[in-house]
């Protein structure tokens, strides 16, 4: 058997030395490298905001020495099964991170994203609850809550943001207490009343604090119509000759005051003693009226003018309002936030947003239209005042310059709230008012004309006709007897007070002191999805439900309808977020009368069933082959099969979108977040699982012949491995809009 060699060992330890040292070395870098690492400290900041689209719009502000993310809302609630307060120790509230909208994975994201940043900031909306995302936040991350880590902006401007950045503050715990206060007291009412009106009306039904103070609202004037027995009166007009033209004046009364004509009988002897008889000119006067302009917006009335001129419901109206404060991409300057922040009682204004008011005005329509001194507006007492009213950010950037950039609502919400605010800068309207008394036979009648002197804001702002012209009588002195023409009767009656619309019922809400910015919208979409109230044209109308609940409540929880108590309780959540009361010294003076209350009327109401009427879809079963109807439950309106119980189907109600899905070629139907943030998914839902943020188009992909999805400016196939693409172009008959 051979043997190795001397020489051939000896190579061999010699390669097994060097390799030995090139482990150990290699080694030794390894741990020196990551050491390295270990001790490298993080370059970067971290913003956290609760929208994606705010997140783009921020981030090229601040540019690569920041990361910004979004919480997208509420990164943890109470939950949804179960009452989740522990009353008996203090109203102590469980909080959760939802299971759903894949939270849980977001929030490991964001705690990773914290943990490797230089310094983590909370630039949540600047409202309460803003203010309890960003504490929720700071409490999953565990920042230090006392620290300077909270940032705001009323506006998302370059120059807002830096500023904004420039002053961190630490969160405010009182605010905070506020909005868990309404929040758990909300969530006692709902999850205590609830379940008292499955056992006494229906299964399905909930109860609302405020919520239920809208619905008795919209019963009681529902009844107040029933109950209205019209009066007979007689409007009695005389007309007279002005050339070719004629002009009217009304019957007023006599010497001593206005005549109520209030039978054919009364009519029929006036004017049988006017027959034959002159009109003189009893009296004539002149002036000057002047007209100021309304102030800009707050969240009340934008929703009250969308409502009326738009025909946008507020839930809508506020959904397009925060897609314009959180962040247009607008050709040309990229993602900025159009208007300041939509949720405000305030009509104040900045000292930098008046003078460039001023400039644009001077500039665009010369000096008569700007006023002798600038314009300010008092804000309504008990308002909140924490922010400006609402307004564009940059008022070069008119509705017409920027229109290509925005879709169809957006531009409409925009000229809207750009007009209103600039004519609210504006020179008033000046008009010329004449005033003529007529006499005959001891009776006076009444006429007037109206001329437009001086335009004013009224150039720019047209959605009022209250100063247009009206028809002009002859020039005329007293004494003068004038060319009468013929009288006109006509009989008339007294109508009953008006049903609310979603708009005067904001009104009225904002009125009585009822709800805050933020919650005047939803208030008014629970009380239609829960089916209390509906829609019929522009009014509201109670339904069975409606009115039943409403007696209920009345009969065993009176002041839960009562709005001078719900007001009250605004005020209390008030002084909580200034400091002057414990969120536990609300919720106990509360909470003790209305568990009382509610054991007394589990003991001693008896049950009342009321049936809705059925509502016939066009939606077919699919497995019985009935026409489903339309249910409610405390979750909304649903489709079920009127075949129950042999069948059971049932299917969510959805809104369908433009288009259809381009992964199984379904319709495309519009979904709602918890947020109000609008989505689209296939109509099989999970079974398909297509969904997305960009809206559907009517338009088709010329490649593949699928479904065009517009994302900001851009067109794009919704087809997976079709790369088309092509700029946006307006086109309202083609582009779906959420209703």
């Amino acid at each position: 058997m051979a043997t190795k060699s001397t020489a051939t060992t000896a190579t061999e330890e010699a390669q097994k030395k060097t390799a030995a040292k090139k482990t150990v070395k290699k080694a030794a870098t390894k741990k020196s490298s990551a050491k390295k690492t270990a001790t490298k400290k993080p370059t970067k900041n971290l913003l956290i905001v609760e929208s994606p689209s705010k997140a783009k719009t921020i981030k090229k502000y601040l540019g690569s020495k920041f990361e910004v993310l979004s919480s997208k809302g509420h990164i943890r609630d109470l939950p949804a099964s179960r009452l989740g307060v522990d009353i008996e120790n203090g109203f102590t509230p469980e909080y959760i991170v939802p299971r759903k909208d894949g939270k849980a994975a977001l929030l490991k994201e964001l705690k990773a994203a914290a943990k490797n940043s230089k310094a983590v900031y909370l630039a949540t909306d600047p409202d309460r609850e803003g203010e309890a995302i960003a504490w929720h936040l700071a409490q999953m991350l565990e920042l230090d809550e006392e620290a300077a880590n909270r940032v705001t902006f009323n506006e998302i401007t370059r120059k807002a943001v830096t500023e904004g950045m420039q002053k961190p503050r630490a969160i405010d715990k009182d605010l905070v207490a506020s909005q868990q206060t309404r929040r758990v007291l909300d969530r006692i009412v709902g999850y205590k009343l609830s379940p008292f009106l499955w056992h006494k009306v229906k299964y399905g039904l909930s109860a609302g604090r405020v919520q239920s103070v809208a619905t008795r609202w919209v019963v009681d004037r529902e009844r107040e119509i029933d109950a209205f027995i019209p009066q007979e009166y007689w409007n009695l007009d005389a007309r007279f000759n002005n050339g070719k033209k004629e002009y009217t004046a009304r019957f007023f009364g006599n010497e001593d005051g206005k005549i109520t004509v209030s039978s054919a009988e009364e009519n029929a002897k006036i004017r049988s003693e006017l027959d034959g008889q002159d009109y003189t000119v009893k009296s004539l006067k002149e002036q000057e009226k002047v007209k100021n302009p309304a102030p800009p917006f707050t969240t009340s009335s934008m929703q009250q003018d969308a409502s009326v001129h738009l025909n946008m419901h507020p839930q809508k109206t506020m959904s397009v309002a925060q897609t314009l404060y959180e962040g247009v991409d607008v050709a040309g300057l990229g993602p900025i936030g159009l208007i300041t922040y939509m949720r405000t009682d305030s009509l104040r204004i900045s000292d930098e947003a008046r003078a460039a008011a001023k400039d644009f005005i001077l500039e665009a329509y010369g000096e008569k239209y700007y006023p002798k001194t600038p314009r300010s507006f008092k804000t309504r007492q008990g308002a909140q005042d924490a922010h400006e009213a609402i307004r564009p950010t940059e008022i070069s950037l008119t509705p017409e310059k920027i229109k290509g950039s925005l879709t169809h609502d957006q531009y409409r919400l925009y000229k809207l709230i750009w007009e209103r605010f600039t004519a609210s800068q504006m020179a008033c309207v000046v008009q010329h008012v004449r005033s003529m008394e007529i006499e005959a036979a001891g009776y006076l009648f009444r006429a007037s004309d109206t001329k437009k002197v001086f335009d004013g804001y009224s150039r720019l702002y047209r959605y009022s006709e209250e100063h247009e012209e009206t028809s002009a009588f002859p020039d005329v002195k007293e004494g003068d007897v004038l060319d009468f023409k013929e009288l006109v009767s006509e009989q008339k009656f007294t109508q009953p007070p008006s049903r609310y619309t979603e708009a005067s019922l904001i009104k009225t809400l904002e009125e009585n002191g009822i709800g805050r910015p933020s919650t005047f919208a939803p208030i008014v979409g629970t009380i239609i999805e829960r089916d209390y109230v509906e829609r019929e044209g522009k009014t509201l109308k109670p339904t069975n439900y409606g009115f039943v609940t409403t007696d209920l409540l009345i009969e065993n929880f009176s002041n839960i309808v009562d709005s001078a108590f719900t007001a009250e309780m605004e005020e209390q959540l008030d002084s909580v977020e200034e400091g002057k009361k414990t969120s536990v010294d609300v919720l106990q003076s509360f909470y003790g009368d209305f568990a009382e209350a509610l054991e007394k009327a589990e003991a001693n109401t008896e049950r009342r069933r009321v049936e809705a009427p059925v509502e016939e879809s066009d939606e077919v079963c699919e497995l019985c082959g009935r026409k489903m109807v339309y249910k409610v439950s405390r979750f909304g309106r649903f489709l079920a099969c009127p075949g129950y119980p042999e069948c059971k189907n049932t299917k969510p109600v959805y809104t369908k979108a433009a288009g259809s899905c381009p992964l199984c070629g379904s319709a495309l139907v519009v979904r709602k977040t918890q947020k109000g943030k609008t989505y689209y998914t296939c109509e099989k839902g999970a079974a398909c699982g297509f969904r997305t943020w960009d809206v559907p188009t009517n338009e088709l992909c010329p490649k593949c012949g699928k479904t065009l999805f517009r994302h900001f400016s851009t067109l794009h196939c919704g087809t997976e491995g079709c790369d088309y693409e092509a700029p946006y172009q307006k086109n309202n008959k083609t582009e779906n809009e959420a209703k």
